[in-house]
């Protein structure tokens, strides 16, 4: 059974928080335009958080390049950072990508499209969901 979030706040909260396209993928479950997002090709080691509320979602060592146009992770930090929910919209049954801390739209998971992954999913997740904090040992040197 799928859990509330942690953080609750009202959507005039939420859009005072974040800029009108946060808004409108995080909490409206918009997607940004593929290839315009700025951890598309980003190689920086680091956390991945959610751009809402800063839950730790996924780890740079995950991330991979799937040439679809967003940024790809195998898999999530934790089975618990975040929540997955079927999507029937735009005529398809596709799986949601929910921050877990907040139940903002980060994006979708896909499986079973052959790469060379762990665990053969692909979590197609909008740049403008996350946040990437760079790990302060990369930064040296």
């Amino acid at each position: 059974m799928e859990q509330g979030p942690k953080v609750v706040k009202t959507e005039q909260e939420w859009r005072e928080q974040l800029t009108p396209e946060e808004y409108r993928v995080l909490r409206q479950a918009g997607t940004e335009r593929a290839w315009t997002g700025e951890y598309t090709d980003t190689k920086t080691e680091g956390i991945y958080e959610c751009r809402a509320c800063g839950a730790e979602l996924f780890r740079s060592d995950t991330k991979f390049e799937s040439h679809c146009g967003w940024p790809s992770f195998y898999t999530p930090l934790a089975g618990d950072a975040v929540v997955l929910r079927e999507d029937r919209s735009l005529g398809a049954v596709r799986t949601e990508v929910l921050c877990a801390t907040c139940h903002s739209h980060l994006g979708h998971v896909f499986e079973g499209e052959g790469f060379p992954t762990p665990t053969d999913q692909r979590f197609c997740i909008n740049s403008v969901s996350l946040r990437l904090v760079a790990d302060p040992t990369e930064q040296e040197g």
